[in-house]
């Protein structure tokens, strides 16, 4: 399990960025940070606000879009359980486990080129 004290996990580069923008894409859903992107291709939830929600359940699309402008503050990630973002009281998290999952992949992250746009010449990392 990594969080965020540990540099060397990828995750570790979201650390501070704010949230730009929630995309909703047929039938998953990104987590954009001026740069990076957090793909969550199974039903991410979590809590905002003290409300806890699921995608793709009614109001959950709502609580997402809360999180833009806000900043990761801390991050857990387990592998065989879950990928979850910290925003203070709030968190995101996407599920890893093969309950929730699709296919072979339940997530993915898109580092930042030369250029400061998303490129996996920036790193790519599949969970």
């Amino acid at each position: 399990m990594s969080s965020a004290n540990d540099s060397n996990d990828p995750l570790h580069l979201l650390m501070g960025l704010e949230v730009s923008a929630v995309s909703f894409v047929r039938d998953y859903v990104e987590l954009h940070f001026d740069g990076p992107v957090l793909r969550a291709l199974s039903d991410p939830m979590g809590v905002y606000g003290g409300r806890e929600w699921r995608f793709p359940a009614p109001g959950s699309m709502e609580l997402m879009r809360c999180y833009i402008g806000r900043t990761v503050d801390g991050f857990e990630l387990d592998p065989e359980r879950i990928l979850a973002l910290g925003f203070g009281e709030h968190r995101f998290v996407v599920p890893l486990d093969s309950d929730n999952g699709w296919g072979p992949e339940s997530a993915h992250m898109i580092g930042v080129g030369e250029d400061g746009r998303p490129s996996p010449r920036g790193g790519f990392w599949t969970w």
